[in-house]
């Protein structure tokens, strides 16, 4: 991967214009068609497949008076009067509401033929009922404006408000405190790169990006149901990730040009390196976000997709758009020698000073116990209140505080019980009954029996007497755990019912009732989401770090943040801690899908940080083989960068939370948490402690698991080899084989350390290597076959073990002289185990062609003509040779 991200990283350099007109040209071309064909975002939740939605679907093909979106009417008369006064001025207002073309009925609050009256006990208020013709999805703005205006107060007194289920949209808009938390990402960026030029670049790459994704969204909104919610999350997605991919590649760019790169060479080469992280890093987020699909909810699936959009775009931009824009940037962001700047954007080992973060890991690593158990206190403290999580599907409760819908439901709640807010429906077939009306007040009075009914509103059949429906007001209100019991008892009843009264088909349905489906369908889908969050973490960081413990302890550590972050929520929205303070003004149940959003996302960047930390630390180890020094060096070298990427997420995400949607609030406030619980206290803390205690543990990999699984070369390591190489051929010639302090060892053992050698191109060498196991063991590392554990090796210029497959393509292994028409003689290298059996005369008979390089292990001194006898030789002899 990293040589093709070297690739285009190099297209975009000397194609700078064509890619910055390409995505500029893309975005413009979007916006055009959003502005002539975008589509509707939508307001409303369905799951299919549970009871509640084919309720409603039956509703609205058989009884569309009751199937549309509703709403209230509610009257208030002033203090020490009563509604009674005020009659004929509310029968006027409600004669008034009749007749708007999409209102289908509004009950009269006083009473008719047909409702009995809707007065408050204290005699102040009265309440009607709007059944509007169209869905939630289907009101235009024009309508609900005309609904709200008839909130006013008169001179005489009389006060009227407008709310109920019709208002409840949940649109999310964008304000300026989104804005203020991409400025102070923009200031942690300047503080970073000491350097404002450099900070604009990775905020308006995730402005172009975040502006491709909207446009794509509302373009695709025309064709699917796409929930308002979305844009939400995908911004906020957007921003985040945008920044901190581009941050990677920048800083990368900036250090090699203060360690003196030229521009054009850095800006691929750090799109080679930091480039691949941001893939990986992106992938994870992508997959996880698509992840939700587990949870067989379309509207949260399509939510995923859409946010996993504009990562896919963030990760596009910034190998593609950031490497020309560095290379248009030119010397103007090269760090000046002498400056501050110049000191920070250096690589650790070029450093004259210490940093805080070499402060910092010698203060963990010294005591790593004290630090683990410190830090997992810590993490107890916060995750403890997550047993009190509470979720729904919040209504109009949670709107904003003081808007008309909050002050109506608020006012209903308090002078009418908290149900009437959150009416359950019961519809049933009636087709065989020869009494309608009689079987519906048979079966409103058994409803009535039921614990947690406050009262049963009506009970009707439909027109054409084929469908009846019973609407229930329970004592409590949709997000407490009594009603969902309420609706779980209804339930287990209908099967009686139906029997006893000869009807069909029962089913409990209803706004309320959609709604606990989809919080009880989320909270199900928890655990297998989480099964498979987990399960990814653990394949792809084997896969890439080539360990076990590492893995577990990634993975470990990412329980701990989610569980960090949900605790803090359930604080904040349950116990109501910083509550008013943050500007959430309401406790409760916090939305139903925030924990599979939060645990995908979450994930998605725990990795991000644990690839960028430890895979630094893994280069070091492999290198020079102390594993307790390599996580000091590896941590320096990557916790600046990190300390930045998580200080922008965190700014993303917590101006999100104030004066924002109840339903993105928690979602927010819980990122926020878990991107700091993640970043600070477990990747910058526990790691580089647990990896300490690990030693050289940490990098155990089994080896039936060691041959099996794909090298992931991440961080670009192999690509840095090569150019390095290749600088290094330009002195010495080109080379098919340079080994240096390569080792390999197996359960049993070392196989070989420390072998070190140069073997030119087109050359026949013979190596004496007397031990048959390592001779094998050697033989198989060169061509390939196997990989080594440590030390540089890289083998027709590919380097292993990363690129083993290119390798094996190019190397030929062969027990013993091969055979004249052998294919081990049509490649670049031809390496031979050549045992005690065979003394290798025929081996000067084959008609070796002359491109072939051919390297013989003996077991013992060979004389063959035009072969040369050479030995290992230890790296000290070679170490001017390999500078």
């Amino acid at each position: 991967m990293s040589a093709m991200l070297y690739r285009i990283g190099s297209f975009a350099v000397r194609r700078a214009w064509v890619v910055i007109g390409a995505w500029v040209g893309t975005l413009a071309v979007l916006v055009g068609i959003v502005i002539g064909f975008g589509g509707q975002l939508q307001d409303s939740f369905e799951i299919p497949g549970t009871e509640g939605q084919e309720g409603l679907n039956v509703l609205n093909s058989r009884f569309p008076e009751l199937a549309g979106a509703s709403g209230q009417i509610l009257f208030e008369a002033p203090e020490g009067k009563r509604i009674e006064a005020y009659k004929d001025e509310i029968n006027a207002t409600v004669a008034k509401v009749r007749e708007i073309d999409d209102v289908m009925v509004v009950t009269a609050p006083f009473g008719d033929e047909n409702t009995r009256p809707a007065i408050s006990d204290d005699g102040r208020y009265a309440l009607g009922n709007i059944q509007l013709k169209k869905s939630l999805d289907d009101l235009t703005p024009e309508l609900l404006t005309t609904l709200k205006n008839f909130a006013h107060s008169d001179p005489a007194g009389l006060t009227t408000y407008v709310g109920g289920h019709m208002l409840g949209q949940t649109s999310v808009g964008i304000t300026i405190t989104e804005a203020i938390g991409v400025v102070l990402a923009l200031l942690v960026l300047a503080v970073t790169f000491r350097s404002l030029l450099s900070a604009g670049i990775p905020v308006g790459t995730a402005l172009i990006g975040v502006g491709i994704a909207m446009g794509i969204m509302l373009i695709l909104a025309r064709f699917i149901p796409i929930s308002s919610t979305a844009p939400t999350l995908a911004l906020m997605l957007g921003i985040a990730v945008g920044i901190d991919y581009a941050l990677f590649i920048v800083s990368r760019h900036r250090q090699q040009l203060a360690d003196g790169m030229p521009v054009a060479e850095s800006a691929a080469r750090a799109n080679a390196t930091s480039g691949g992280a941001v893939v990986f890093a992106g992938g994870t987020v992508i997959i996880a976000l698509l992840g939700l699909y587990v949870t067989n909810i379309p509207f949260l699936a399509v939510m995923g997709a859409m946010a996993a959009i504009a990562v896919a775009i963030a990760v596009g931009v910034a190998i593609t758009l950031i490497p020309a824009i560095l290379s248009l940037m030119g010397e103007r962001i090269r760090p000046k020698e002498g400056t501050k700047a110049h000191e920070v954007s250096q690589s650790a080992e070029r450093r004259t000073k210490a940093t805080m973060s070499d402060w910092w890991v010698r203060v963990v690593t010294s005591h790593p116990v004290i630090v683990i158990v410190a830090s997992l206190a810590v993490v107890a403290a916060l995750a403890i209140p997550a047993k009190d999580l509470a979720l729904s599907l919040p209504g109009n409760d949670t709107a904003e505080k003081g808007s008309q819908p909050r002050v109506t439901y608020e006012l209903v709640e308090k002078n009418f019980g908290p149900g009437v807010n959150d009416p359950l429906l019961m519809t049933m077939g009636i087709i065989q009954s020869q009494d309608p009306l009689g079987l519906m007040d048979k079966v409103a009075n058994a409803v009535k029996t039921v614990p947690g009914i406050s009262k049963v509103e009506m009970a009707t059949p439909n027109r054409s007497a084929d469908i009846g429906v019973v609407v229930i007001i329970p004592e409590t209100k949709q997000s407490d755990p009594e009603t969902a019991d309420l609706v779980h008892r209804l339930r287990k009843q209908a099967p009686e019912w139906e029997k006893e009264f000869g009807v069909t088909d029962m089913k409990v349905t209803g706004q309320t009732a959609v709604g606990i489906d989809i919080s009880e369908r989320l909270s199900n889908a928890l655990i297998p989401f989480g099964i498979v969050v987990v399960g990814l973490s653990l394949v792809l960081l084997t896969l890439v770090f080539r360990s076990i413990w590492v893995p577990l302890k990634a993975t470990i550590g990412y329980l701990f943040s989610v569980l960090a972050a949900f605790g803090v929520v359930a604080l904040v929205f349950e116990h109501g801690w910083f509550n008013d303070l943050i500007g959430i003004g309401i406790i409760g149940p916090v939305i139903s899908f925030m924990p599979v959003i939060l645990m995908g996302v979450l994930f998605g960047l725990a990795m991000d940080y644990e690839v960028f930390l430890v895979t630094r630390m893994r280069e070091d180890y492999v290198h020079h083989g102390d594993a307790v020094e390599a996580v000091r060096t590896g941590f320096s070298a990557s916790a600046r960068v990190v300390t930045a990427a998580a200080l922008i997420m965190i700014s993303v995400f917590v101006f999100f939370v104030p004066e924002g949607s109840f339903y993105v609030q928690p979602i927010a406030l819980g990122l926020a948490v878990g991107v700091a619980v993640d970043a600070f206290l477990v990747r910058m803390t526990l790691v580089p402690a647990v990896m300490t205690l690990l030693g050289e543990r940490a990098w155990h990999l089994p080896g039936c698991l060691k041959a099996r699984l794909p090298y992931l070369d991440v961080e670009g390591e192999s690509i840095e080899k090569r150019l390095k190489h290749s600088a290094w051929e330009a002195d010495h010639g080109p080379h098919i084989i340079r080994a240096t302090n390569v080792t390999l060892s197996d359960k049993h053992g070392v196989l070989f350390d420390d072998v070190t050698i140069d073997v030119p191109a087109r050359s026949r060498t013979i190596i004496v290597e007397p031990e048959p196991l390592r001779r094998r063991a050697i033989a198989a590392t060169f061509a390939g076959r196997t990989l080594p554990d440590t030390g540089e090796l890289i083998v027709c210029s590919h380097v292993l073990p990363a690129e083993a497959s290119a390798v094996r393509s190019r190397a030929a292994l062969s027990i013993g002289v091969p055979r004249v028409d052998d294919e081990a003689l049509a490649g670049d290298l031809l390496i031979i185990d050549l045992g005690p059996g065979d003394d290798g005369y025929r081996l000067a008979e084959l008609p070796l062609p002359a491109q072939l390089t051919v390297l013989v292990l003996a077991d013992a001194p060979r004389k063959i003509e035009g072969f040369e006898t050479r030995t290992f030789t230890p790296a000290r002899e070679l170490q001017e040779t390999h500078q």
